[in-house]
């Protein structure tokens, strides 16, 4: 191997060590942009809900709702950026959308009490956005939740719990919530959408092992739910069949209410005890092809 060859294949994987990768190197593949081409939010400025005029009635946004404070990531802005780290209730978090796969997914950004950073390395695993974090280089897998090579290859990461909803019905829910602000730092048109049409065509941009059975369109949202190392998706197409804003399920051993709201077109979990679990809304193709074990829910 020459120079010249090992240099550009470092650079088709936009730098980064894959040698003994947790997945096979060569179902890794470059989105396109270079490392941080597509730039994370690093400096994150919010404003109150009522200053929010950027934002219409049914724009879609992700929810965050730690203790006392409300904060919401207009989709509009995490198209563009893809990651947001950030602090919420004193903690270090890194708040995560891939277009792709349609996951909107935050976790805890601290590993032996250090604080992480992370950024978009412009690398995809089955459609998925690899993260990378500043301090060790490290790649991880968004909706695996662990990191898939260099120093931190195996770790976990701590997700928690993320809402994807309508603003009308997170600021409905929560009227003192923050709001990601447009002022991001960076010329971006965020009322245009650079992946337009893509939510509603049946083609995926790149390969995945496992497709998914026909029985839904490749693009249908479905809330997925891990509990005890089993999976289980709750497809929207079957919860706007589901009469019932709330209702219980039995999911491996437990008693989950599922929560559904068919005119804003979102869902959440909780227990018993009414405390939200860690759940993912996803395309239906990317919860598949990482959990193709996954039990379905029909109404």
């Amino acid at each position: 191997l020459n120079l010249a060859t090992g240099l550009a294949l470092a650079q088709s994987k936009n730098g980064f060590n894959l040698d003994h990768a947790r997945v096979p190197a060569s179902q890794i593949f470059q989105g396109g942009p270079p490392r941080d081409g597509i730039p994370s939010i690093d400096q994150p400025r919010f404003v109150p809900a009522k200053q929010a005029n950027f934002l219409e009635p049914h724009d879609r946004v992700l929810g965050l709702a730690i203790g006392t404070e409300h904060k919401a990531y207009p989709i509009n802005i995490m198209n563009w950026h893809e990651i947001v780290n950030d602090t919420i209730a004193g903690q270090a978090s890194v708040i995560t959308f891939c277009p792709l796969c349609g996951t909107g997914m935050a976790f805890k950004a601290q590993f032996d009490g250090k604080k992480f950073r992370f950024g978009v390395s412009g690398l995809l695993y089955q459609s998925d956005v690899l993260l990378y974090d500043r301090q060790s280089e490290s790649l991880w897998s968004q909706v695996m939740t662990e990191s898939i090579s260099g120093p931190m290859k195996g770790r976990k990461l701590e997700q928690l719990p993320l809402q994807h909803t309508s603003w009308k019905d997170w600021q409905n829910r929560y009227p003192d919530t923050l709001v990601l602000s447009q002022k991001t730092g960076y010329n971006r048109d965020y009322s245009d959408s650079p992946y337009s049409g893509y939510g509603s065509s049946s083609t995926l941009y790149f390969d995945i092992n496992n497709k998914p059975p026909a029985t839904y369109h490749p693009k249908e949202q479905v809330l997925g739910i891990e509990r005890k190392g089993k999976f289980k998706a709750y497809p929207f197409s079957e919860l706007s069949q589901n009469k019932a804003a709330v209702f219980e399920d039995s999911f491996a051993g437990e008693t989950l209410l599922i929560h559904w709201n068919n005119r804003e077109r979102s869902a959440y979990i909780t227990n018993k005890n009414g405390d939200e679990l860690v759940s993912t809304t996803a395309f239906w193709f990317a919860w598949y092809t990482f959990h193709p074990q996954t039990l379905v829910f029909s109404h």
